[in-house]
């Protein structure tokens, strides 16, 4: 079983800027997508960002241009620089990853507990 452990999230002024980061671990397993989406009360869990094994990313429109997201294989982390903060980023955050267990051929989708982010106006 792989788990999820985020981390980063909390309390900022509009403008400044927060790192959350996310770290698998469990055994045996390879990872291809991991990301991070979102979700504000009363509204439904949205992308925010996605890199893949090789580095290629997506983002939101909402949030191009002010947060990077990026991985360490390595360490199987993913990590979302989020700067720019504004108060409409206020949600909770969730770390994903689409894991596949060594000698099995099916991907399963894991999330992360959620880390808060709140951004004052």
């Amino acid at each position: 079983q792989v788990q999820l452990v985020e981390s980063g999230g909390g309390l900022v002024q509009a403008g400044g800027s927060l790192r959350l980061s996310c770290a698998a671990s469990g055994n045996a397993f390879s990872i291809s997508a991991m990301g991070w989406y979102r979700q504000a009360p009363g509204k439904q869990r949205e992308l925010v960002a996605t890199i893949n094994s090789v580095g290629t990313t997506n983002y939101a429109d909402s949030v191009k241009g002010r947060f990077t997201i990026s991985r360490d294989n390595a360490k199987n982390t993913v990590y979302l620089q989020m700067n720019s903060l504004k108060s409409e980023d206020t949600c909770l955050y969730y770390c994903y990853a689409s894991v596949r267990y060594s000698g099995r051929y099916s991907w399963y989708d894991y999330w992360g507990q959620g880390t808060q982010v709140t951004v004052s106006s």
